[in-house]
């Protein structure tokens, strides 16, 4: 017998997946990600109209450090999956150290940025330098809030797991702080070739 065959409904439509975690997240993330993308776009218009400014200025960023930080959130982001596979098996244990690891990138990622900002105030560089410094100190650091967020909320998911409320049946809370840490993983990966390579 055909497996999906067997899952379709009455109308013969096979039933869309929950998405994981509470409905509510996804709202948050679609609204954070409707935020970014208008500042994506803002920045790209004003690019092009100052492209040798941006290019010139670009070229003083540390590509190195961005990297590193790519790196950095593309592994927190698999400690998470880990963490919610660990929780589907009623791990809770294992759940949360994958989490806590997932925390100390964050940290890490946030120590590297604010190396990268003293690195700029440093030679003077301040939101008034320039346009492109404008956008490159405003959107970095209105992700690095979203980071320190993210930490929050996978610390609240830590404190709760430790507390045995969080098993296999019911984990929708872990789901939703992964679903909120994937997000800002996501829009760093955006973030960090739009503002750091592409010329």
């Amino acid at each position: 017998m055909n497996t999906n065959a067997a899952l379709m409904n009455e109308d013969g439509v096979l039933p869309a997946e929950d998405l994981p975690g509470d409905f509510a997240i996804w709202i948050f993330i679609l609204a954070e990600m409707l935020v970014f993308g208008v500042m994506f776009i803002v920045y790209a218009f004003a690019r092009a109209h100052q492209l040798e400014v941006f290019n010139a200025s670009q070229l003083t960023l540390n590509r190195g450090l961005g990297t590193l930080n790519t790196i950095i959130l593309i592994t927190s982001s698999y400690f998470v999956v880990r963490s919610v596979a660990a929780i589907k098996v009623n791990d809770a244990r294992q759940s949360a150290r994958w989490l806590l690891g997932a925390m100390a990138l964050g940290a890490m990622f946030i120590v590297v940025k604010l190396w990268e900002f003293n690195e700029k105030f440093s030679a003077g560089i301040t939101l008034e330098t320039n346009d492109f410094y404008m956008y490159y100190l405003t959107l970095t650091s209105f992700h690095l809030m979203h980071v320190l967020m993210g930490m929050i909320i996978l610390g609240c998911i830590v404190f709760k797991l430790r507390n045995g409320d969080y098993t296999a049946a019911e984990h929708f809370g872990v789901e939703t702080g992964a679903s909120f840490w994937h997000m800002v993983d996501l829009l760093w990966i955006i973030l960090f070739p739009l503002v750091y390579i592409i010329h």
